[in-house]
């Protein structure tokens, strides 16, 4: 079982942890994407750069548990 991330004292979810882990390798995929150019074929980038994060978060909860 997950346990709660203690910061100075400050009990926080385990779900922070995976949200910045989650973050850092969004920012890279949107970089890798941006520079293939994948953009270009995206009709709403803001709505999809929302949807790659969410599938991310749930890949990383998922093989993380």
């Amino acid at each position: 079982m997950i346990k709660e991330i203690s910061i100075d004292g400050v009990f926080l979810p385990p779900l922070v942890g995976y949200l910045l882990g989650t973050t850092v390798v969004w920012y890279v995929a949107r970089m890798l994407l941006a520079w293939l150019g994948v953009y270009r074929f995206v009709w709403h980038p803001p709505l999809f750069n929302t949807a790659l994060y969410v599938i991310l978060l749930g890949a990383f909860v998922t093989t993380t548990l």
